[in-house]
């Protein structure tokens, strides 16, 4: 499921979810014209490496794709040294990306949940929630693959931190979004915690079947962050430190069957 927007707006300008974005891309530029120098790669040198976490003083290897006699076949080679203090990489990593399609998914995401989220939070709050959820869910993946020597890059711990906490504070909040029904792709609005729900349920069952090095994922660091997001939010809702929501717009009746499905979600939570 593909989320295209929401249906709670926003009292402020989000200009730290705004920030992040553009902070996040500017990143992906200087690291993709990095490497293309052929000089280390960017995500060896700022990404969070486990082993190299837990066992600074150690030297570790790397797998590396290299051809040989005409197949692409993994080699080991040194893992260089981090430009930083390795106990800060947990949280540079969030800044990185492996692929341009990796990041166009994650600020996308972003983008869809980040601004409500900083609405309700506000802007410093919303900060520096995003760089502890980012943080937790590095830590995620550093306790579930201690001795991993991949680089861990990605916004999507942080993200899914964000998504938590947008689950228990739109309880209410509808997602349109592109949903695949067989050949034919639907245009659906869905209930937040339905598609959120659906979301996390996914990461929990990946992360189970699967080890980062095989399916090239962090999903611990998903689960890590959305679960950390979530129990956040509601401590600072309990205690009486997040504003009160804004009232929900419906969708255009353009939407096909949108304006019918509202009436039916509103019929189930009522």
């Amino acid at each position: 499921m593909l989320p295209l927007r929401d249906n709670i707006p926003s009292r402020t300008i989000p200009i730290v979810t705004y920030a992040l974005l553009a902070i996040t891309s500017l990143a992906f530029l200087v690291q993709a014209a990095a490497d293309n120098t052929g000089e280390a790669r960017v995500a060896e040198r700022l990404g969070m490496v486990p082993a190299r976490v837990l066992h600074p003083d150690q030297e570790h290897l790397v797998p590396v794709p290299t051809e040989f006699q005409g197949r692409l076949v993994l080699a080991e080679k040194p893992l260089p040294a981090a430009w930083l203090p390795d106990w800060l990489t947990p949280l540079t990593c969030v800044f990185l990306h492996g692929s341009l399609m990796h990041l166009l998914g994650n600020m996308w995401f972003l983008y869809i949940f980040g601004d409500n989220v900083e609405d309700r939070l506000g802007h410093v709050g919303y900060l520096i929630f995003y760089l502890a959820a980012g943080c937790a869910a590095s830590l995620a993946h550093l306790v579930t693959n201690a001795e991993s020597t991949i680089p861990t890059v990605g916004a999507s711990g942080a993200i899914a931190g964000v998504m938590g906490a947008y689950m228990l504070l739109y309880p209410r909040a509808v997602v349109l979004s592109l949903v695949p029904l067989g050949p034919i792709i639907q245009t659906m609005a869905i209930p937040a915690p339905f598609f959120l729900g659906i979301w996390f349920l996914l990461q929990v069952v990946s992360g189970v079947a699967s080890t980062a090095e095989v399916a090239g994922v962090a999903w611990w660091a998903h689960i890590g962050g959305f679960a950390l997001g979530f129990v956040v939010a509601a401590a600072l809702r309990a205690i009486g430190e997040t504003r009160p929501p804004v009232e929900e717009r419906r969708f255009a009746n353009q939407w096909g069957r949108v304006e019918r499905q509202r009436r039916y979600r509103d019929k189930f939570w009522n």
